[in-house]
Order: structure tokens, then C-alpha cells, then sequence
């Protein structure tokens, strides 16, 4: 049997899923009927055995009462299926789209662009058609985080062999990973509810340890009830009844003053406990093989009770509390009840019991989500492949490297390798010929790599390093820096870098544009050597064609490689193929001629 193509598989899903859907909404109409049927027959035999006198009957409208609110449930859960089917038909939709090259009308990521990187900026990390918009398929705030510090954050070489791992064995489970996030659209979970959370969790507890609230959480409703039997049996009057039961009112609502700052700290969070107890379920639910992922469901492996059963314990005491939204409801619970003290017991208690977990409920779910995502890029792109980690350094040796976030149709690969330290490649070539797009292509895809994600290759093999480039300089006004400045404050930052000896792959392109060509070629040449002396690893795209001499001076160190353009009939043509040794065709004046230059 063939295995389906990614589209084909997403079509499937797509397919299935609508057709599930008309079954849950034919299904929505029966019970819309059947609840219009049941009330009224509820009510109907409840006057015609009022009228008629016939009380020992009264069974019948308690059970047509009974099987409208099972009716209701259903038609609840019901509902609550139509939504996850939607969002499941638009997750595979989004990822049709994906395929297709449409992307950018996803989160690009921008609030998480910092303003002064390595590489950020250079490669197109954040922003419209950003690698983050292309990969990122996380929906909690905190997952969209840790994605992004991912990116910015070479990870050990151990732990990018566990997220490898981790990675492919989601890979192709695409429903599991799809319902992970259905689950985390209903109501994306953020750090302001963790934060909220946190907050209450280091507040004291004011209630549960007290002798005092522990005997008045039930001796007060046995006042009210005690009043209220008094009253029905003759004993108390009717009006020092209601001025007891007033009394009691009163004493509630003090006392639900002082439940009010625990509850205003976790107000409006219930929908989002919802959502992470769905999620936290459903990674409960399922067996995993690899050791990450198996780590990630041991941080809800807290005892007894599971840990999304736990958050749902959460959010039911907060509807608890949200009764006092209703006053019909809330005032007479409160009088008699003492509604919001029972409830601060049971708000204490969950506070006492998992007060130590909680933290890592919320850093499991974005390890997770993180993982999710690089599984659906890895499953989006069959042919890429999981880069080895060289335990040398200054290695990258790559098979047909293309650039991830430029459409298949027109992308084209390119084979290019540099091993050891000392070793610096320079990139001749023309305008538009490639060099700039090839250096990013290197530079997004070790990006990939130091994720543990898979890569745009067919084989690449790479040392655990971070990239330092210097590509897309501007200037800054408001530091009132030119845009040659700008460049020179990168490049020392790149200096500084190699003298420490850390572990950096270098991307410079077109070093020190912003001064005149003699010092520029001066200065470059200069640079060039200072890197090499100090065991300096990358590659530097030039127009500069004298530097290339600079290979015969170090010829173990410096190599030459270029992009050309072929010229037929005045019209250029680029095949942005690498090629060994120094460019011989520059078409700079070509396109001056064609914008009205007269050379």
C-alpha cells in the first residue's frame, strides 16, 4: 500500500472530519426536539396532576424532568464535539494552505523579535514569512515562547538528540497531534493566567487552618436550617424568622468579603482551566516510547489523581464561585449554605495538595506543543531528513541544502561542506546570483538543527555551534547610529565572539558596504586574516574579487566559491548553482544599462 502524500493525508482528514460533523449536527437538531418535547410534557403532566389531583402520579413529571437534563447533557457534550470537529477542519485546512506556500496569515512572532541578535534579523527568524511563522504551530503563550527561545538558543547537542527522537515518534501520529492542538484553540492558554495562578498559590491560606472557619463552615448553615425548621413547624413567627434569616444573610456576605481577593485573583481563568485540562489529558492518555516524551508525561504523573483531573477539580470550584454572578441563585445558597465559605475550603485545599506541581503543568504543555510543531513541519516535508551532530567543530557538511522557507517548486539546492576551524569560504559572484539567499539557507537551516527539528536537506551533518552574522545592517535613529557604525558594532561583537573561542559559524555578507572601496577592501582583507589567525569558521559572500586572492597566501584555510550569470542577447540568466573558484561574469552593468544608465 502507498503511503498518502501529506496533502492527501490532510484532504482525508478534511474529509472526514465534514462528514462527521453533518452527523453531529443532524444529531443537535434530534436533541433540540427532544428537550422542547420533554419540558413541555414535564410541565403538561405537572398541571393536568395539579388539576386533577392525582399526587400519587407525581413520579411521572420527575422523570420527564430527570430525562430532559440527561437529554440536555447530551445535546452539551454534543456541541462541544461540533466545536472540535471545526477546529479540526480548519487545522488541516491551515495546513493545505501550508503546503501551498501560504503561511504568512499566521502568528509571525514579532512580540518575541529581540532587538539586538546574532542572527534574528538576518535570517528572517520573526516576522511576515518568517521561520516562525512557517514552523510554529503552538497556541499557549507559553508554548509560543519556548519556541521562540528555541530558535534564539542553540540547545546542547544531548538534548537535540532527545528532541529528534522525541520528534519523529510524532511525526506521523498526525490525529493525536491535531487533537493536542484543537485542544489548545478552545481557549488559548496564557502567562497571565500561570501568572495568576502563581500569585494566589503565594498567598497564605486564611480559612482551612483555622479552628474557627473549621467549626462555622458547618455550624452557620445549621443556624440558617435550624431557623428555617422552626419556622415551618409553627415554633418561629414569620417575621422574627425573616429578620434571623436577614441576620444570616448579612454574616455570609462579610464573610464572602473575605473570600472576594481570592476570587478576583482567579477570575475569568475557567475557560482557560478548561483548555489546559484537555490538552493535559490527552498527552495523559497517550503511551510514548522515546525518553523526552516520556519526561514530559511523568511531570503529570503527580500521584493518585491525574493531573488534568486536578485542574478540572480547579475550575469546577471557580464555576462555584461564578454562582454569585446569578443573585436568584447566589443569595439564597449564601444564606443558608454559606456558599462562598464551603467554597474557599475547597479553593484552600486544591491550594494545599498541588501548590508544588503547577509549575510544571504549564512547562510540559509548551515542551510539548514545541515537540507538536517540529513533528508537523517534519510530516509537511517528508524528504527533509534529521541532521547528524558532529561531536568536532567547525563541521557543516551538507547534501542538497535548500532554503525552507522558499516554495519547492522553485527552490534549488545546493551541496556545500567546511570542516574543522580555520577555515573560511569566500562567495563571489554577480547581483541576484544567490549568495546572499545561500548564506541563509546555511544559517536558517543550523537554526533548524540546534532545535532538533529536521532540516531542508538530504544529508547534513553539523557541529553544535550558534550562528553570528552580519547580513541586513541598518541604521538607528534614535541612537542617532549610521548604518556603517550599525555594521562595525556587529562585527566587533563577531570579534569579540571568535577571541573568546566560542563556538560560532560565521555568515557575513558584503562586510563594511557603508565606507569607500578602498578602505572597505582594506579593511575586509584585514578582517578576513584576523579570523583566520583566530581559528574562525563561516562564509563571506563579496563583490570584491581581489579578496579571493586571499586563498593563495592561506591556501589550507580560505576556499573559493561563487554563483555565476549567463549572458545571451542582453538577458541574464542564473542557475544559482555553488560552483568552486572565484565568479569571472559580473552583470552589474548589464542592469544599469536596463534602468536607462548610459555606460
Amino acid at each position: 500500500m502507498l503511503h498518502k502524500t501529506p496533502l492527501e493525508r490532510y484532504q482525508e482528514l478534511v474529509s472526514i472530519h465534514t462528514a462527521t460533523l453533518s452527523k453531529y449536527n443532524k444529531r443537535g437538531i434530534i436533541f433540540g426536539w427532544l428537550r422542547f418535547i420533554t419540558i413541555i410534557s414535564a410541565f403538561a403532566s405537572l398541571w393536568w396532576l395539579w388539576t386533577n389531583g392525582f399526587f400519587a402520579f407525581i413520579f411521572l413529571p420527575i422523570i420527564l424532568l430527570i430525562l430532559f437534563f440527561y437529554i440536555l447533557s447530551k445535546d452539551v457534550n454534543n456541541k462541544e464535539a461540533i466545536k472540535n470537529l471545526l477546529r479540526l477542519v480548519q487545522i488541516n485546512k491551515t495546513e493545505i494552505e501550508v503546503l501551498h506556500h501560504r503561511f504568512t496569515h499566521l502568528p509571525d512572532g514579532s512580540l518575541y523579535k529581540p532587538g539586538l541578535h546574532e542572527y534574528a534579523n538576518d535570517l528572517d527568524i520573526f516576522g511576515r514569512a518568517s521561520l516562525f511563522q512557517y514552523t510554529n504551530r503552538t497556541n499557549s503563550e507559553q508554548g509560543n515562547k519556548l519556541f521562540s527561545e528555541w530558535m534564539l538558543d542553540p540547545a546542547p547537542p544531548t538534548i537535540i538528540l532527545q528532541r529528534q527522537e522525541a520528534v519523529k515518534e510524532l511525526t506521523q501520529d498526525v490525529q493525536w497531534r491535531q487533537q493536542l492542538q484543537s485542544y489548545g484553540k478552545e481557549t488559548p492558554v496564557t502567562i497571565s493566567m500561570q501568572q495568576k495562578i502563581e500569585s494566589w498559590l503565594q498567598q497564605p491560606t486564611q480559612f482551612i487552618y483555622k479552628k474557627k472557619w473549621q467549626l462555622l463552615r458547618f455550624i452557620l448553615p445549621g443556624i440558617s436550617f435550624s431557623f428555617l425548621l422552626l419556622h415551618l413547624t409553627g415554633i418561629i413567627p414569620s417575621p422574627f424568622f425573616y429578620a434571623l434569616i436577614f441576620l444570616q444573610l448579612i454574616i455570609s456576605l462579610g464573610i464572602s468579603k473575605m473570600v472576594m481577593p481570592a476570587y478576583l485573583q482567579l477570575n475569568k481563568i475557567a475557560s482557560e482551566l478548561a483548555s489546559l485540562s484537555g490538552s493535559i489529558s490527552w498527552i495523559e492518555k497517550k503511551t510514548f516510547n522515546s525518553n523526552l516524551l516520556k519526561e514530559i508525561k511523568n511531570k503529570y504523573d503527580t500521584g493518585e489523581t491525574p493531573s488534568s483531573a486536578k485542574i478540572t477539580k480547579l475550575r469546577k470550584i471557580l464555576d462555584m464561585l461564578d454562582i454569585r454572578l446569578n443573585p436568584l441563585v447566589f443569595i439564597p445558597l449564601n444564606t443558608f449554605f454559606f456558599w462562598d465559605l464551603q467554597q474557599i475550603f475547597s479553593l484552600e485545599k486544591w491550594k494545599t495538595t498541588n501548590k508544588k506541581s503547577i509549575d510544571d503543568w504549564f512547562t510540559a504543555l509548551a515542551e510539548m506543543e514545541c515537540l507538536s510543531s517540529m513533528a508537523t513541519l517534519s510530516f509537511n516535508n517528508p524528504e527533509w531528513i534529521f541532521p547528524g551532530i558532529s561531536t568536532s567543530e567547525g563541521i557543516f557538511s551538507a547534501e542538497e541544502l535548500g532554503h525552507p522557507l522558499i516554495p519547492k517548486d522553485k527552490l534549488i539546492n545546493n551541496s556545500f561542506s567546511t570542516e574543522g576551524l580555520n577555515q573560511m569560504n569566500l562567495i563571489t559572484g554577480s547581483n541576484m546570483a544567490g549568495k546572499s539567499t545561500f548564506l541563509r539557507s546555511i544559517g536558517v537551516n543550523i537554526v533548524l538543527a540546534m532545535m532538533g527539528s529536521p532540516v531542508c536537506a538530504k544529508r547534513l551533518t553539523v557541529s553544535p555551534m550558534k550562528i553570528m552574522s552580519s547580513m541586513r545592517v541598518s541604521d538607528n535613529l534614535e541612537e542617532s547610529t549610521s548604518t556603517f557604525y550599525a555594521e562595525l558594532k556587529k562585527l566587533k561583537e563577531i570579534i569579540d565572539a571568535v577571541y573568546e573561542n566560542k563556538k560560532a559559524f560565521l555568515l557575513l555578507d558584503e562586510i563594511l558596504r557603508g565606507t569607500n572601496s578602498a578602505d572597505r577592501h582594506t579593511g575586509s582583507k584585514a578582517l578576513i586574516k584576523q579570523l583566520i589567525q583566530h581559528k574562525a569558521a563561516g562564509l563571506i559572500a563579496t563583490h570584491d574579487l581581489e579578496l579571493a586572492k586571499l586563498a593563495d597566501e592561506f591556501p589550507g584555510s580560505i576556499h573559493n566559491y561563487h554563483f555565476d550569470v549567463q549572458v545571451a542577447n542582453d538577458e541574464l540568466y542564473f542557475d544559482y548553482k555553488l560552483k568552486r573558484g572565484v565568479c569571472q561574469s559580473m552583470n552589474a552593468s548589464i542592469l544599469m544599462k536596463k534602468i536607462g544608465i548610459e555606460l
